[in-house]
């Protein structure tokens, strides 16, 4: 990507969304219970991805198998890690969820040499080190552990472990069609939870109704479509190297829209986490230098 003002504008833009979307989703609970205004937000999201031009003009699955990959991929990267997110907010601050949340490029480092033998680079496992030392830091700030923690926790876990399938599988897939289902299939998943699992009845005001489409459309769609939009057209280690702005946002607009108090623990756990994030995401360039070589004989 030549126009680094435009590359930095959609940087900023993507990564603001995605953390927002904690301190948006923690306004919305005033009006409905976690399940529901998360299942709402991906249903609503994949039905609009799914019909729209962009997708249905890619090639779809035809095996069940396929189909059953992509529902699982669904069940942890949506329902997993929305699910978590959204319960999580009902007893920490935006802010720490995010921090927490974000974790997952760290645990996909552990779980990656442990499930799939995948080698990292020494700097990778010194941002795994100085990531966990964050949480501790933030972790250790607060008084006592709140089950919204252990939530924020398992959203990483549940994120990691959706990535390494992504990893395994995503290549039998069109990227565009794998993102539309797999947040349908989640929607519908957590709609489902919400059915058995909440009791609390929903409030359907002008605010409510602004809050889920803004969650399903800027801070789905748009942000999913402009981080997909940057991976194909720049850098793919560069570009992700910048997803540690996203916990950065999310505490930010935790502050700005809840006046969420920032602690000293909370701003240097969080530091630590982002330098975490940033080596684990930083690009080879031995790697690079390699298949750059191998194009050019070609």
């Amino acid at each position: 990507m030549k126009n680094k003002v435009i590359f930095a504008f959609l940087v900023v833009l993507t990564t603001s969304l995605m953390g927002s979307s904690f301190a948006v989703g923690k306004m919305g609970l005033e009006f409905l219970p976690p399940l529901l205004l998360v299942g709402l937000r991906f249903t609503l999201a994949g039905i609009l991805m799914a019909v729209s031009v962009k997708v249905l003009k890619k090639k779809h699955p035809v095996k069940a198998k396929d189909w059953l990959k992509i529902l699982l991929i669904g069940a942890l990267q949506t329902a997993g890690v929305m699910g978590a997110i959204f319960l999580s907010l009902r007893t920490i601050t935006a802010g720490e969820s995010a921090i927490l949340t974000f974790m997952n490029p760290l645990l996909v480092v552990i779980f990656g040499t442990l499930a799939l033998k995948i080698t990292y680079r020494f700097l990778q496992w010194a941002g795994v080190f100085l990531g966990f030392l964050g949480v501790a830091v933030t972790m250790g700030g607060q008084i006592q552990m709140e089950i919204g923690t252990l939530f924020g926790f398992a959203s990483a876990v549940f994120w990691a472990v959706g990535t390494l399938l992504i990893k395994k599988w995503g290549w039998q897939f069109d990227t565009w069609v794998l993102t539309a289902y797999q947040m349908l299939f989640g929607g519908i998943l957590l709609l489902g939870m919400s059915l058995f699992l909440e009791s609390k009845p929903p409030v359907f005001t002008a605010a409510s109704v602004v809050i889920i489409l803004w969650l399903a459309i800027p801070a789905s769609i748009v942000q999913f479509s402009v981080w997909f939009y940057l991976l194909q057209n720049g850098n793919p280690g560069k570009v992700s190297a910048f997803l540690f702005l996203a916990p950065f946002f999310g505490v930010l607009t935790g502050w700005l829209l809840l006046d969420e108090k920032i602690g000293i623990t909370l701003l240097i756990g969080g530091v630590l986490i982002f330098a975490g994030i940033f080596l684990v995401n930083w690009p080879d360039k031995k790697a690079e230098g390699t298949v750059q070589a191998e194009i050019a004989k070609g």
